[in-house]
């Protein structure tokens, strides 16, 4: 897969995140992490990232909450959402605008098909 890059994964499940952590740093990127949207927000609006993994159920601020203050980032990231809770209304509305779905429970193979469908120019 083409360059490395520097992806935040937010989830509040500590495992969700430990394995993301381990199979993106495999792939050669970089990665942060965060538990909460509000702790993603900072970590997004002091650093530059090129990719967004996150959940949508989260405590305090949801996923969906947090996608609309993506507009405020002075720059622009992919975002790749990871849900068990995906309606079908709720994924066409996250194609429209742009943002990749991989639905839990998932494989590293599948985890690997979100990432490249979701580097692919558009």
């Amino acid at each position: 897969m083409g360059h490395d890059m520097k992806i935040l994964v937010v989830d509040d499940e500590q495992l969700v995140r430990w394995f993301l952590d381990r199979a993106l740093k495999k792939g050669g990127h970089e990665v942060i992490t965060a538990s909460s949207a509000g702790e993603a927000l900072e970590k997004l609006r002091t650093g530059r990232f090129d990719l967004l993994f996150m959940d949508l159920r989260m405590p305090e601020v949801s996923g969906t909450e947090l996608i609309k203050q993506l507009g405020s980032l002075p720059y622009t990231l992919r975002v790749i959402v990871c849900s068990a809770y995906i309606t079908a209304d709720l994924e066409a509305d996250f194609m429209r605008s742009g943002i990749c779905i991989l639905k839990k429970p998932f494989k590293l193979d599948e985890l690997n098909r979100a990432l490249e469908g979701c580097l692919e120019p558009r």
